[in-house]
């Protein structure tokens, strides 16, 4: 009797074989899961990164037109305040339209009305000219009628030239001692004129503030004046 032959399959090395391709295919399947995973970061990021551009680029375009609003706000709001000034000096310029332009008498275009000195005052002195006195007596009565309208004080300004107070005695310490007191003449000659003292208030610049440079004897006469100057209630 023989025993019979094997049908020829080695079958230790057959479930290695099949081992070994399930180990492969197992290791296809981690390789693929770890792309995955990697791949739905990598968008993940991408996708937020995109969404914080955008963000940052919406909130940049709501700031700039905030910018564009508020600076045609303020281009809109200057252009109201240029007309509204423009629209005062004429209103100003009609008040005191008799004065005006007689005896050195001028309205600059921010409201500032100037006087020449030589008219209101002697060199060195802080008492009236008889011209003085007939400008302002003229000058009283519509810049009253124009306050009696607006809600405006009136600054009552003296301004001198650069040279010391000459004299054996004089009669002022230095030139802010005069222009003050010659700004409390014209303030105190204006309320005689029937503008309520109330309104007035003088100030004193000496040769500060002058309206040219000192360079000679005519422009020192021009720096030596007094300037009325109606303004809002707490305005500059």
């Amino acid at each position: 009797m023989f025993e019979p032959e094997g049908d020829g399959v080695d079958t230790p090395h057959v479930w290695m074989a099949f081992a070994d391709l399930l180990a492969g295919v197992l290791g296809v399947f981690v390789l693929l899961f770890v792309w995955l995973v990697v791949f739905h970061s990598d968008l993940a990021g991408d996708l937020a990164q995109a969404n914080a551009a955008r963000a940052e680029a919406e909130a940049e375009q709501a700031r700039l037109a905030v910018e564009r609003r508020l600076a045609a706000e303020r281009a809109a709001a200057l252009e109201a305040e240029k007309a509204a000034a423009k629209a005062r000096v004429s209103g100003l310029q009609r008040a005191l339209a008799t004065p005006l332009g007689r005896h050195g008498v001028t309205l600059e275009a921010d409201g500032r009305i100037g006087i020449t000195g030589a008219v209101l005052f002697d060199l060195y002195s802080a008492d009236l000219r008889p011209d003085g006195h007939a400008v302002l007596a003229e000058l009283g009565p519509p810049l009253a009628a124009w306050l009696a309208e607006h809600d405006e004080l009136v600054m009552v300004a003296g301004f001198t030239d650069d040279l010391p107070i000459r004299g054996a005695e004089p009669d002022f310490q230095d030139n802010w001692q005069l222009s003050t007191e010659r700004a409390l003449t014209v303030l105190r000659a204006l309320a005689e004129a029937g503008v309520p003292p109330g309104r007035l208030y003088a100030a004193g610049f000496g040769a500060h503030h002058p309206a040219v440079p000192n360079a000679d004897e005519a422009a020192r006469a021009r720096n030596r004046r007094v300037e009325i100057v109606p303004q809002a209630r707490g305005g500059q």
